[in-house]
């Protein structure tokens, strides 16, 4: 392992939180091996690493959630390869991994809309968002809206106003038609 990676894994481990863990769930981001740092935190740690891209690959291998955010705001986007961005999207776990990388990262990559166009015809879940989903999706927001918790309640009502929203169901009418 990258010898920089070890010690950004040990900054993780004492940064981290039990309370921000437990939190991840409401927001349907996996918990498993995650430290529980915040994303702030975490973009104030990459700033201070700045762009190395081979602790963005040793990190992106560990398979730790945070480690795999940090290594998308380390990265220089000028040497990410087609390879690793198709390795890296097939290791998306959620939308926040998926978002975090895409967003941070991949956008500022220079064939990042060949990609794109690629992806698109994907039918995996993190790397082409599916249409067959939106329905599903919906009735989640709905449920979660309506939800004791809220957090819960929030998350749904955000949801519901991003999927249902007219620029979105213009989106969805374009591809289904």
């Amino acid at each position: 392992m990258h010898q920089g990676a070890a010690d950004v894994l040990k900054w993780l481990g004492r940064r981290g939180s039990k309370r921000v863990v437990l939190g991840m769930a409401r927001y349907g981001i996996p918990s498993q091996g995650a430290f529980g740092v915040p994303m702030g935190m975490l973009q104030k740690e990459a700033k201070r690493l700045g762009k190395d891209h081979a602790l963005a690959l040793a990190l992106w291998e560990t398979g730790r959630y945070e480690a795999k955010l940090l290594a998308a705001l380390v990265d220089d986007p000028r040497q990410v390869t087609r390879r690793q961005m198709d390795a890296w999207a097939a290791g998306f776990q959620s939308w926040a991994d998926c978002d975090t990388v895409c967003f941070k990262l991949f956008d500022q990559v220079p064939f990042a809309w060949e990609k794109a166009r690629q992806w698109a015809k994907s039918p995996r879940e993190f790397v082409r968002r599916s249409l067959a989903l939106n329905a599903k999706a919906l009735a989640t927001a709905k449920r979660l809206a309506q939800s004791e918790e809220a957090g819960c309640r929030w998350v749904g009502k955000d949801a519901l106003r991003e999927l249902a929203s007219p620029r979105v169901r213009a989106r969805l009418a374009r591809r289904a038609g």
